[in-house]
């Protein structure tokens, strides 16, 4: 199978908690779009196997035999000689796909068992059960990236760089990320106590959270004073565009005169999604962003016709919590000139993920095949994107309800708007 057919830019697989989908930030994904313009060259599919080769499905191939004889040798010395008999073989057998995928050395890279794929495919459709935060799982602690808006996780306080040291007064010190969300995940209804610890904190903080069945917003919009419209991207899912086109529709019908676009605080999601809201803004045929392969080889992937909003004024607000999907729609309007960057430095990835299903259900792997540039061939896997004005929003700000990053996004717009 053609490899643009499966894989997910995946963002932070942070997992969703949900889990969330986006790996570091951005479910790359490639699945099959139905009711949106065609992409060339790529479209997504995320829950079609590859067909695997024939090989894949007998026992080990006879020119590796020699190869996994240890391994063999030692499945059965745990059989014949462990104290705690029988062995759990599906755990085993998850275990050492774990190992294999950890020893590549790539904290993107990685293996998700059946309940951990699901989970992750739920949520880019939008609903599951959990506490409603986008996490990286990629540290040595689980972090949360930021709590979805009207979620459990936000009520019960926990906020962005939040560290998951234990979970239900378990230490989760060594605890692999994929398995310290398992811990998190349960069903509606349901309590979990997350000890975190928090910058500025001298004692860790305990949240008791009680899980809920969520549903992942995706598109916020109104219309603010002086004509100028706020749109609130939260998450680059299925319905994302459809969500979008209609959000700038009604703001038009109203006489807009100028866009706030905020990716604060959005995890990442679908490349297609990202290069469809990056043609609501961009000009067609435009680069939204190189993927670039381990062999040298890329992809290169441009706006298509029938934005709305390719004219009207745009700023653009950030913080650490924007990643992946989001840091490329941002990092292609900045590139481009099609508008300023308010906020703070995005969290930094970009990296570019297969998710490949496994057989009869036996969850995915996920393998990084690429990294992928802005418009202007920069990296930000790690660094993150600049503000062309940086703005910072206090403890005081949040006490008092204030948003200085929109208020100077909305500034900048009018001075625009007004010729200054």
């Amino acid at each position: 199978m053609n490899k643009n057919l499966r894989y997910l830019l995946t963002g932070i697989f942070a997992g969703i908690l949900i889990i969330g989908i986006f790996g570091g930030g951005f479910a790359a994904g490639y699945f099959v779009n139905e009711g949106f313009p065609s992409i060339a060259p790529t479209q997504v599919v995320i829950a079609v196997a590859p067909t695997p080769l024939p090989e894949m499905n007998n026992a080990t191939p006879n020119e590796l035999e020699a190869t996994f004889a240890p391994f063999w040798e030692a499945w059965q010395i745990v059989h014949d000689d462990y104290v705690e008999q029988p062995v759990d073989d599906t755990e085993m057998m998850q275990g050492a796909i774990r190992g294999m995928m950890d020893s590549l050395g790539d904290q993107h890279s990685s293996y998700m068992d059946p309940q951990e794929y699901q989970q992750a495919n739920s949520s880019i459709e939008g609903s599951y059960e959990g506490i409603g935060a986008w996490v990286d799982s990629t540290g040595d602690y689980l972090a949360i990236v930021s709590p979805m808006p009207g979620s459990p996780a936000e009520a019960a306080g926990l906020e962005p760089g939040d560290l998951v040291v234990a979970i239900d007064g378990e230490d989760m010190t060594g605890v692999a990320g994929d398995l310290v969300i398992k811990k998190v995940l349960g069903p509606a209804g349901s309590t979990v106590e997350l000890t975190v610890r928090r910058e500025g904190e001298s004692e860790p903080l305990k949240f008791e959270v009680t899980r809920a069945t969520i549903t992942v917003p995706s598109i916020e919009g109104e219309m603010l004073e002086n004509q100028i419209g706020y749109i609130h991207i939260f998450t680059f899912g299925y319905s994302t565009n459809e969500e979008l086109r209609a959000a700038i529709q009604d703001l038009l019908d109203q006489d807009v005169q100028g866009l706030v676009i905020d990716f604060r605080n959005n995890g990442g999601g679908l490349l297609t999604t990202a290069i469809h809201v990056a043609s609501e803004f961009l000009p067609e045929g435009e680069v939204v962003l190189y993927e670039r392969y381990g062999d040298g080889t890329e992809d290169i992937h441009k706006t298509i016709p029938g934005g709305l909003a390719t004219d009207i004024p745009i700023t653009i607000l950030i913080n650490e919590g924007s990643a992946s999907a989001s840091e490329v729609v941002a990092g292609a309007l900045q590139d481009l000139e099609r508008g300023q960057l308010v906020g703070v430095t995005s969290y930094g990835k970009g990296s570019v993920q297969n998710w490949v299903p496994l057989n009869n259900n036996q969850g995915a792997v996920r393998v990084t095949i690429a990294k992928w540039l802005t418009p202007l061939e920069r990296t930000i896997h790690e660094i993150g994107l600049t503000p062309d004005v940086v703005v910072e929003i206090t403890d005081e700000d949040r006490k008092e309800d204030r948003d200085p990053q929109l208020d100077k996004a909305v500034e900048i717009l009018l001075d625009e708007i007004n010729g200054q």
